[in-house]
């Protein structure tokens, strides 16, 4: 399983997320509560997602 990494728009405050990506599509989690686990996105929810987000800007 590929490694966590904590987005870059996260502030150094509580308020941050990390996704890892995977052959199936990624799962996110709360930085500051990872023992809540994690949701998962399959690889179609996960390129909509980013398409979503990447489309705000």
């Amino acid at each position: 399983m590929n490694h966590w990494h904590k987005s870059s728009y996260s502030n150094t405050g509580a308020n941050c997320v990390e996704a890892r990506e995977h052959s199936g599509g990624a799962d996110v989690r709360d930085t500051q509560n990872r023992e809540a686990g994690h949701l998962s996105f399959n690889a179609v929810e996960w390129s909509a997602l980013l398409g979503t987000v990447v489309s705000d800007r």
